[in-house]
């Protein structure tokens, strides 16, 4: 319980804290809208980054090379609240994650969510979804990556096992041409779902695909985009298990 309690003092601290930060940065982000952008990325990925460490988390990566340096499309697996902070922690680029609109009931974190061009998806609503849809491959155009999980929901289910992957996801890439980076995580469900609420010392392992570009896929790989990204993703981390 003891890491439990860490992590829930960094992060109550951080959010209390950034509270005249996000201030200082809105009013950077009037002249300099990068600079700000990345001062508030890089100061998030710091407090990820202690988080795990303070969690125990060891993390092994695996064809990094594979991010080109544009906007990207990353999809994965998602078994884990820690999911988000091991992918976000390594982004070099200004990079929005597609949460659930229920995360906008959380003050202050939306706020941070908001600044670093998160976008909260109604999924019981599917013209509220195409406008989450529609905003994120504007920001893909704007150059800002996005990260979704096209399962859903946290997978609970058996170990390898994957939900359906969402065909809505993948059109974020279909309408943009930008570049998919599958990627598959390794035992995240093991530092904190599995016990909870205990935090427990952990190695996963986290595996970039190498880029997908949807206009270089055939006419028929295309028109089925979310299986073929769903089988690469579960060879994958059936493939790295025994690396655990």
């Amino acid at each position: 319980m003891i890491r439990f309690i860490l992590v829930m003092l960094i992060l109550f601290l951080y959010l209390i804290l950034g509270i005249p930060v996000l201030g200082v940065e809105w009013l950077i982000g009037k002249c300099k809208k990068e600079t700000s952008d990345y001062q508030c990325l890089r100061m998030v990925q710091w407090a990820f980054r202690l988080i795990l460490k303070v969690a125990g988390v060891e993390v092994t990566v695996i064809g990094e090379e594979n991010i080109p340096d544009e906007p990207v499309l990353f999809i994965g697996n998602h078994r884990s609240y820690f999911d988000i902070l091991i992918t976000y922690s390594r982004c070099h680029r200004r990079t929005g994650y597609v949460a659930k609109k229920e995360m906008l009931g959380y003050p202050l974190l939306r706020d941070w969510m908001k600044r670093l061009y998160c976008l909260f998806l109604d999924r019981e609503n599917p013209k509220e979804g195409l406008k989450t849809i529609l905003t994120a491959i504007d920001y893909i155009k704007k150059g800002i990556s996005i990260c979704i999980f096209p399962e859903g929901t946290r997978n609970t289910g058996e170990e390898l096992s994957l939900l359906p992957f969402h065909s809505g996801s993948f059109k974020i890439a279909d309408k943009t041409g930008c570049a998919i980076i599958p990627m598959s995580m390794n035992n995240t469900i093991s530092i904190f779902e599995k016990q909870f609420p205990r935090i427990k010392k952990t190695h996963v392992i986290l595996e970039y695909g190498k880029p997908i570009y949807p206009n270089d896929l055939d006419k028929e790989t295309r028109k089925h985009l979310a299986d073929y990204c769903q089988n690469i993703i579960q060879e994958t981390i059936n493939k790295n298990q025994a690396l655990v």
